[in-house]
């Protein structure tokens, strides 16, 4: 859009530049005397010069000039072009701050004192003066912001001796802010404040950015700067970023109009438009992979930001920046025989670097022209062109996925599986079978990605087929940890299909692989992280089948695994963190078996280890969450212990550190999704002691963040369950507290969304349960109004899905709880209720003498006993 105004506006611009006079002064200095000299600005000047002479500037260059000799170049150039279109001034050199005032440095200029530095330097207010007096349009750049003036290191030539006192404490290296001055435009080589590199070229990078980009066809001149402000921070990795202030009074065009930008120009031009927020969670995933920053911003700008979570962003830039330095790594060491096609791809690199994804994609496509063509014409070099060309549609795929262009790198990679059917399997070297089986690997996880689970499965099972075959022909271990692994990728499909029995024998399978290769290689800790990954999706298949003895038993020896890689380096943090989660997994199956003492142990540990996590790093918001997260874990088994005063405790130190979290952050949702989850947990405890307004008012809370969630992406489900339970909290205290048609109405904008959910994933038992409560809500209100039908219908539907669910998993305690409740409710409205009651109560005998009913839950029996007592004494 900003391009488009800037062409449109120029129509109206462009046509007298022709007749304007641009003038131009290009002060360099670099010879310093009395402190330490600079090895660049003279060349940059030149440069600057030559480059401002073909875009129509009269140009006077002046290079290590004194003060006196400085401010006569200034007074000639007022004096000589005054009347001009456009006056430009442009200075290389050192450039101070002295309480509060910017000033340039000449060559002569002398720290040795405060008075002695303001006697010597050059007030950029000067040089705005002449400026302003001499053309309608002022620019003013200054690569005068370089590294501190007044230190010197060996190696940095002649140096300078220490600061006096009262220049150190008033003089800062750098520039300050100027405030818009009227039609004058300032550019600066760095952030107010903040010094700039000298270069270790010729030129500096602002000023060959700079020269580079001013004459840019059809760009204005505020565009212009944003590219060189986007080049300056992406090669510096954001330790650098020019600053400006424009106050012009209409668009200024350096070079003849053109609407087509090079990619690498559009992509520094939709930079700028990041937030700062958003830069900064670049920076770091560049930083922790070690790559520069345009690749990720192309994959970010192509993103469609505004329907992902923070997390689901985070997770698809890191997949951006995985797959770069995957490619990266593959351009640099992959070789051809035609040297065409070696420099081919090297220029690829370059411009995959650059973020310049499509530059690079026709680099390697005129690589695969080339040996298609040899290959068809020559069938002497058909096998090796064909190898050769399947090489570099591997690394142009990688490219692809770099730029989480996900159709193109699919396309790409089953290109590449076919031209290695086309050379055939004996033809394929140790390297390029490896190639052959990570294509595989990728299409699989590409697969995935878009959601085409069968042809995932398909990959993944092509993979398995081909590792099988290798490790039957290859000594190196190696072959059969990817074996293993392929694996659990296909027990993973196979899961997310619904075939359990098929998943939990590729996991077993894998297990037993890895088993055996961590005991004969011990010292491959990797290794031995994948056979606890194995043991705990084992786990996961076992507690879901309702397995929960073997299922713990797997957890455990997970557990067990991680210890040990933890114990053997405890300064990891990943692998803390990934025992915590086992404490979780652990945590959750003893509390869904109701063994809650079982269930606290563990979620107390997984709190311990997070604590201390978070305490190495306390600006870290994901240490944080999932201190967070285990209080909140802690909070929810005390409840079912009967301690609400406990719980409510434990939920507020969660509660705490939410709400610091979305103080900091406040447009991640999934944060504030965890915030509206907290508030709503708390008033569950407030409720349990029946502290009704307090309740109440926590349940708001939560409500009113998840209104403005579910407001914002009416199609994520998980906001709309989020809204839903709030909905219903609140209605559950309004009926407490006797507004019976508020409650009510609170309870059918929940059952509405309950029942879009369950009709959305039958297969889905959360969504399931969630229905029956919503009913079973309902199903009191409209008792308590003597609406016996309406009651009868929702207390109907809500137990017949209870007894869906507890069929399906005996062991799931939860579940025959709820069981219990319908029967309670149901018998409201039943023929027979003291028929319907003692299924009830035998039921909770059943989990009282397993162990698996909660404490809280205890006085159920003594409350059934006393209801069947009842219906005795009237029968006789």
């Amino acid at each position: 859009m900003r391009l488009l105004l800037a062409l449109l506006l120029m129509l109206t611009t462009t046509a007298t530049v022709a007749a304007e006079r641009r003038v131009a002064l290009v002060i360099a200095d670099d010879d310093y005397r009395l402190i330490r000299p600079l090895a660049n600005p003279v060349h940059d000047g030149e440069a600057m010069g030559a480059v401002l002479k073909k875009l129509g500037f009269e140009v006077v260059l002046e290079t290590n000039r004194d003060l006196r000799r400085m401010r006569r170049a200034l007074d000639d150039f007022r004096q000589d072009a005054k009347g001009a279109d456009v006056a430009l001034v442009y200075f290389s050199g050192h450039g101070v701050e002295i309480s509060g005032d910017n000033r340039l440095l000449p060559v002569d200029a002398d720290a040795s004192s405060l008075d002695a530095l303001e006697k010597t330097s050059l007030p950029l207010e000067e040089v705005r003066d002449t400026v302003a007096a001499t053309a309608k349009v002022g620019l003013i750049m200054l690569d005068a912001c370089r590294s501190d003036p007044f230190s010197g290191t060996v190696g940095e030539g002649r140096g300078a001796t220490s600061l006096a006192k009262d220049v150190a404490e008033k003089v800062r290296p750098g520039l300050g802010r100027t405030g818009r001055a009227e039609n004058i435009l300032f550019a600066f080589s760095a952030a107010p404040g903040e010094t700039a590199a000298d270069g270790t070229g010729q030129n500096s990078p602002f000023t060959t950015a700079l020269t580079k980009y001013l004459g840019t066809d059809g760009l204005e001149i505020r565009s212009v700067l944003t590219l060189v402000q986007q080049e300056v921070y992406d090669l510096s990795r954001g330790k650098q970023l020019p600053y400006v202030e424009s106050a012009l009074p209409q668009l200024f065009f350096a070079a003849k109009a053109r609407q087509d930008l090079p990619e690498r120009e559009r992509l520094l031009l939709a930079m700028a438009d990041v937030t700062p927020e958003m830069r900064g969670k670049v920076e770091q995933i560049a930083s922790d992979a070690d790559m520069p920053l345009a690749p990720l911003y192309g994959a970010l700008i192509g993103l469609d930001t505004k329907h992902l979570s923070a997390e689901s962003l985070d997770a698809s830039l890191r997949e951006a920046a995985d797959a770069f330095v995957k490619v990266r790594g593959e351009m640099k060491t992959l070789a051809a025989d035609d040297p065409r096609v070696t420099e081919l791809r090297r220029q690829a690199e370059e411009q995959l670097a650059l973020g310049a994804f499509g530059a690079a994609q026709a680099k390697l496509a005129e690589a695969v022209d080339i040996d298609d063509v040899s290959r068809k014409a020559l069938k002497v070099n058909f096998v090796d062109r064909t190898l050769s060309q399947a090489a570099t549609l591997f690394l142009s795929a990688g490219a692809s996925r770099a730029d989480l262009n996900y159709a193109a790198a699919i396309k790409g990679y089953e290109t590449v599986l076919s031209l290695y059917g086309e050379a055939g399997q004996t033809s394929l070297s140790l390297e390029q079978a490896d190639r052959q089986s990570r294509t595989l690997e990728e299409l699989g996880i590409l697969y995935t990605t878009v959601g085409n689970v069968d042809a995932a499965g398909r990959a993944f099972t092509a993979l398995l087929a081909n590792l099988e075959q290798r490790s039957r022909q290859e000594t190196d271990p190696s072959v059969k940890r990817d074996l293993a692994i392929s694996h659990i990728k296909l027990a993973n499909i196979k899961m997310a299909q619904g075939d359990l029995p098929a998943s939990l024998e590729n996991y077993e399978a894998a297990r037993d692989v890895l088993q055996g290769l961590t005991a004969s290689l011990p010292d491959k800790k990797d290794w031995l992280g994948d056979l606890a990954m194995a043991n705990d999706k084992i786990g996961n298949v076992l507690a879901t089948q309702g397995d929960v003895g073997a299922a713990a038993q797997a957890y455990q020896q997970s557990l067990s695994i991680k210890q040990q890689l933890a114990d053997a380096e405890p300064d990891r943090a990943y692998l803390l963190r990934d025992l915590t989660i086992t404490y979780d997994e652990i945590g959750d199956l003893a509390r869904t078996a109701g063994q809650l003492d079982s269930a606290q142990t563990a979620f107390e540990e997984s709190l311990r280890i997070r604590l201390a996590l978070a305490e190495n790093k306390p600006d870290d918001p994901e240490r944080q969450r999932a201190v967070s997260v285990s209080h909140e874990r802690i909070g929810d088994v005390l409840r079912e212990r009967g301690d609400p005063a406990g719980a409510l405790v434990a939920y507020k130190k969660s509660q705490a550190i939410a709400e610091e979290l979305v103080r900091r952050d406040p447009n991640d949702t999934d944060l504030k999704r965890d915030l509206s989850i907290g508030y709503a947990k708390a008033g569950n405890a407030l409720s349990d002691r029946k502290s009704w307004s307090p309740a109440l008012a926590s349940y708001q809370q939560a409500l009113d963040i998840a209104r403005e969630l579910a407001a914002t992406d009416p199609g994520n489900t998980n906001w709309q369950r989020v809204l839903s339970v709030c909905l219903e909290k609140v209605a559950g205290v309004l009926g407490v507290q006797g507004d019976i048609s508020g409650a009510l109405q609170n309870y059918q904008d929940s059952l509405a969304i309950a029942d879009r959910l369950a009709k959305l994933d039958p297969a889905n038992s959360d969504w399931q349960r969630d229905l029956s409560i919503t009913l079973s809500e309902i199903g009191m209100l409209e008792t308590k109004q003597r609406h016996f039908e309406g009651s009868r219908k929702a207390f109907e539907t809500s137990l017949g899905i209870r007894q869906q669910l507890a069929q399906s998993d005996p062991d799931n305690a939860i579940w025959q709880f709820d069981l219990v409740q319908a029967y309670i409710n149901y018998a409201y409205v039943a023929k027979d209720p003291k028929a319907v009651l003692t299924k009830a109560l035998n039921l909770t005998l059943e989990l009282d003498r397993t162990g698996r009913l909660a404490p809280r839950d205890k006085s159920t029996i003594k409350y059934l006993r006393g209801l069947l007592a009842k219906f005795g004494g009237r029968k006789k």
